[in-house]
């Protein structure tokens, strides 16, 4: 099963949901990074690195001997990454999405490829924890390719995979969404955490996802994003007061499952209700 934890903010406390939810069940659990702009997770669970892999995309370069400048690649290009001038053909790397359709449609065969690199991925563990994340290169804007290199690591079969998302509500968060089995939402009583949680609940329900709610620091605000949560009939799942002990352990980038007993218990009956969740949205199908 695949549970994705996902915001519209950035700061609700999405990642440290997910690290406690890995840690907090006892289980074999993969967890992926794919906030790869900003990778976090492993501050707080602080694993053992056992591997890691360049990750590059393959970009086009034209055959100038061979070109046509026929501009039919030009045309096929959604992003702009071709641009077929008076006199020559050129090509803007970072642009790419790495399709190939360029050279599917030209007809003198003038495409070649080469390597664009993009980013890094590294896995490790710690305990029964399995942790991959993505680690996007300075400047790079392109992140969903590098996520979806992350989610060909996703736990076997039957196994528990957890996807810690980027904020928001663009592609990186399409990307590592899709083909989730639960959205799990993090956010907070206040306005700007409304705003953001309905453009996150738009997001899922146009990707057909069931999903539940944790309101972290509950005890702040008001209580406008419970009565969206029941307008919506979207069930919250955990609500976590502010603590300043809590605040303490994440400052010190503890995993709160080990240092204070609340947590665990309610990592794990968060998870159960998130599979009784599932359950009934099944059932209604």
């Amino acid at each position: 099963m695949i549970i994705a934890i996902a915001s519209g903010k950035g700061g609700t406390g999405k990642t440290t949901i997910a690290c406690n939810l890995a840690a907090g069940l006892e289980k074999p659990v993969t967890l992926l990074d794919c906030d790869v702009e900003q990778p976090n997770a492993h501050l707080f669970l602080q694993p053992r690195w056992t591997g890691s892999e360049l990750f590059h995309l393959d970009v086009p370069e034209i055959d100038a001997e061979r070109c046509s400048l026929c501009g039919a690649c030009q045309e096929l290009c959604q992003f702009n990454a071709i641009a077929i001038l008076p006199e020559i053909a050129m090509t803007f790397p970072e642009l790419c999405h790495s399709c190939r359709g360029c050279a599917l449609v030209c007809q003198e065969e003038a495409i070649g490829w080469s390597k664009r690199l993009v980013g890094e991925v590294r896995w490790g563990c710690r305990g029964m924890v399995s942790l991959v994340e993505g680690r996007l290169r300075v400047g790079e804007a392109m992140a969903p390719p590098l996520i979806e290199q992350v989610r060909k690591h996703q736990g076997l079969e039957g196994e528990l995979t957890l996807i810690d998302a980027p904020p928001g509500t663009s592609c990186p968060v399409v990307a590592s969404l899709w083909g989730a089995d639960f959205a799990l939402l993090v956010t907070e009583p206040t306005p700007f955490g409304l705003n953001d949680l309905e453009l996150a609940v738009g997001a899922v329900r146009k990707l057909g996802l069931p999903m539940g709610l944790v309101i972290n620091r509950c005890d702040i605000g008001d209580r406008r994003v419970h009565r969206f949560a029941e307008q919506q009939g979207i069930p919250i799942l955990l609500e976590m007061p502010f603590d300043k002990k809590t605040a303490e352990a994440y400052a010190r980038g503890s995993l709160l499952v080990e240092v204070l007993p609340q947590w665990k218990e309610a990592m794990v009956q968060l998870y159960e209700k998130i599979l009784e969740t599932l359950r009934s949205w099944k059932a209604a199908c």
